[in-house]
């Protein structure tokens, strides 16, 4: 599945637009990390509990974009975003959306 951020890919084609395709994941704080973060909060740095946590929800975000563009039979994704939200107090939505199209070689 080839999926992109740009309006369309340089060496295809888009033959026909199918739709909004969407992924999203909802992920909740761990206390135990939440402990480490402001501990790193305190002396700086980069507070890689929420660095990981951040990237295996785009991954899983992006893994169900594209498992719903399958779904409606697409070639590939245009106009990727993403967003994140607040759900409750220490967890997050991130949801990852975009156009759903089939592509032919130029």
């Amino acid at each position: 599945m080839l999926i992109t951020t740009q309006d369309e890919f340089s060496d295809y084609e888009i033959t026909e637009t199918l739709g909004l395709v969407k992924g999203n994941t909802i992920r909740a704080r761990h206390v135990g990390k939440d402990i480490m973060a402001g501990l790193r909060n305190l002396v700086g740095g980069e507070i890689t509990e929420y660095t990981k946590m951040l990237a295996e929800s785009r991954e899983q975000a992006l893994d169900r974009l594209a498992a719903n563009a399958k779904e409606m039979g697409a070639e590939a994704v245009v106009c990727l975003r993403f967003t994140t939200s607040a759900v409750m107090s220490g967890a997050s939505e991130l949801l990852a959306y975009g156009t759903a199209v089939k592509i032919r070689k130029k």
